[in-house]
């Protein structure tokens, strides 16, 4: 690729930015919580389809992809999660292929009074788009279309199949990208511009979702003695919970690519709930945990110490020695994975494409961060053997209120990622 055709791709990126920050604001509208995607999925169809792409929108099924590895266990009806995957077949195919995956789910938005502007109507202010979802992830899925829209107002097309995906349950399974490489999507490399300030994830971390279900003995308050709280049983189990994630910290425990990390590996107790009555011993309680484990760990033996703990705890309470808590397994099953340790060439080939495009738009080297949350790269680099980068813009407050991304950041991504995939896909005349 010439000097000349770069700065045009990095023209065409700048040219394009004010059609791709209204779309980042339509898309961000769109309250696309878990199983509220469609509408945001529908507008992602219609773009997809109106650039001549093949559009494969479809309705995942739980059956046919609970026996796959990665799968993660779900509760409630999955009638609503649909995928959308737009696809580029290049006439020549010279050139490496390519998935670009991003995912269309938000979190919740919690108390509505705790924004500043309502997080489905996304305003700018001083150069930050807000909005739910706005750096989680919606500012790469725009970057990743008009990244390819700037390759094609050069007069190019990839020089090899590209699948544009836009996929569901991200934040809580993974199930969507899981889904798709059911339908068969594969490639020599994926590109996941998850938000991480500009900087190369070269690891990640795994995480577990479980429920705790306690039952205890309703009485009246007045005889709280002779009854057993469950709300109130779940403390001990909860600290001791937290005393495990210490000894998984420890140093001697943890992958290379953390050695650095303080505390990487969290454990978040993030619902709670239990008891039908203010004057009523609570007969139940359950609470939501989730935990991570370092890429390398295997899930089940993860599961059970979480058991373990919880019994040995459980067993120094004389109500709960005999009501043991009932372990749920639900969401989040996701092993850790480390780009810097996977051994496939095209891993390395991958990274430094993508730095090589860091450098010309930044003038600065590509940093990389192990992170201590999970994406889908899991699926991709170790279920298809699929070098997965992610790469995205800086924003803040994601989960969280007033969220918020960085619109100059999510331009010079923009042109990192056509630059990225010029290079890696090599180009064809349109």
């Amino acid at each position: 690729m010439t000097a000349e055709i770069k700065t045009k791709i990095l023209h065409a990126v700048d040219a394009l930015f004010d059609d791709q920050t209204a779309f980042l604001a339509e898309l961000t509208s769109h309250p696309s919580t878990r199983g509220n995607e469609q509408s945001a999925q529908d507008f992602m169809a219609s773009e997809l389809g109106a650039r001549g792409y093949a559009v494969d929108r479809w309705q995942i099924k739980v059956e046919d992809i609970a026996h796959l590895p990665g799968f993660s266990p779900v509760i409630g009806d999955y009638a609503d999660a649909v995928n959308v995957v737009g696809s580029h077949r290049s006439r020549d195919r010279k050139g490496r292929s390519l998935i670009l995956n991003g995912h269309i789910d938000v979190v919740p938005e919690g108390p509505l009074d705790m924004w500043d502007t309502p997080p489905y109507q996304p305003r700018i202010d001083d150069g930050w788009m807000y909005g739910r979802g706005s750096g989680d992830m919606k500012a790469g899925l725009a970057a990743n279309l008009f990244a390819l829209d700037a390759l094609r107002a050069t007069g190019y097309a990839p020089a090899a199949d590209v699948f544009y995906q836009s996929v569901v349950e991200e934040e809580c399974t993974g199930n969507g990208a899981l889904a798709c490489l059911q339908r068969g999507y594969r490639a020599d490399a994926a590109l996941i511009p998850e938000p991480f300030d500009e900087r190369l994830c070269i690891a990640q971390i795994g995480v577990i979702w479980f429920q705790v279900h306690l039952r205890g003995i309703p009485v009246h308050v007045e005889r709280a003695g002779a009854g057993a709280n469950a709300i109130e049983a779940a403390i001990p189990l909860i600290a001791a919970l937290h005393d495990l994630e210490g000894r998984w910290n420890a140093t001697d425990k943890r992958h290379p690519a953390y050695a650095a990390h303080h505390h990487p590996l969290n454990l978040n107790v993030g619902k709670i709930a239990g008891g039908d009555w203010v004057s009523s011993v609570p007969a139940w309680c359950t609470f939501d945990v989730r935990m991570a484990v370092f890429p390398g760990t295997d899930l089940q033996a993860a599961c059970a110490e979480i058991e373990d703990c919880l019994n040995t705890a459980a067993a120094q309470n004389s109500f709960l020695r005999n009501n043991r808590p009932e372990v749920v397994y639900h969401g989040f099953q996701a092993e850790g994975y480390s780009l810097a340790d996977h051994d496939k060439p095209e891993a390395k080939q991958a990274i430094s494409a993508l730095k090589s495009a860091h450098y010309t738009v930044t003038g600065n080297d590509l940093e990389t961060l192990p992170i201590t949350a999970t994406t889908d790269a899991r699926f991709f680099g170790l279920y298809a053997d699929t070098p997965a980068l992610v790469y995205g813009p800086r924003s803040e407050a994601i989960h969280g209120f007033n969220e918020r991304v960085d619109l100059e950041s999510t331009r010079r991504v923009t042109q990192s990622n056509a630059l990225f995939i010029a290079d890696w896909c090599g180009l064809e005349k349109l």
